[in-house]
């Protein structure tokens, strides 16, 4: 147990270390939405096909019309995904009414485990709004990809080979009606902060 626990906190320690290099990229590079409104002079976003936990095939095109709010990250995380997926349902009650025009996605970075009916009961942990996406390995990582999406299976000495963590960037993606990258929640964004940005959005 001792050792799961250290390959744990490892593994974390190297994803938070990746997580910090890709938010100062992308704060400098791109937008918070918390801070700027500036544009992204790289593109981020853009078409996905993927499989709902509904066992559903569904693209971008199908959430159109509404804000998206998208987490990356996996079933199997220890802490940061259930972290970052309660901060997006907080964020969502403390809406209201104006949460109907905002759609939440939880994209898995990890197929391999991901499936179906294993995004169907996680998902259902956090709020009935939201949708969990999987797919093959060529369809998440061209959708990560898309997203300027790190992630990669951490390093495993021992232990059994279906027990591995995931390294992965931890942002909460805002995106527009139109399907345009509007910025990026950081790690550590309160959901009254996410709630007071987006129903300002969602008013004007």
């Amino acid at each position: 147990m001792k050792a799961r626990l250290l390959r744990i906190a490892a593994a974390s320690a190297i994803a938070i270390a990746v997580s910090a290099g890709i938010a100062w990229w992308q704060v400098n590079n791109a937008s918070s939405t918390v801070q700027s409104a500036t544009k992204s002079a790289v593109p981020i976003g853009g078409p996905f096909t993927m499989t709902d936990h509904t066992g559903k095939t569904v693209t971008d095109a199908d959430y159109r019309g509404k804000y998206l709010l998208i987490y990356f990250g996996y079933t199997y995380c220890p802490d940061v995904c259930p972290t970052e997926l309660g901060v997006m349902a907080k964020a969502l009650d403390l809406l209201g009414r104006q949460a109907d025009k905002v759609q939440p996605l939880f994209i898995s970075v990890d197929p391999e485990r991901d499936t179906v009916a294993h995004l169907k009961d996680y998902v259902a942990l956090f709020h009935p709004a939201l949708v969990g996406l999987t797919g093959n390995a060529d369809q998440v990582r061209s959708t990560a990809r898309a997203y300027r999406v790190y992630y990669a299976k951490a390093p495993q000495k021992d232990g059994k080979p279906e027990d591995y963590l995931m390294d992965h960037s931890s942002f909460i993606y805002l995106m527009g009606p139109d399907g345009g990258f509007v910025g990026v929640y950081p790690a550590g964004t309160t959901a009254d902060r996410i709630a007071q940005d987006l129903g300002t959005r969602i008013a004007g």
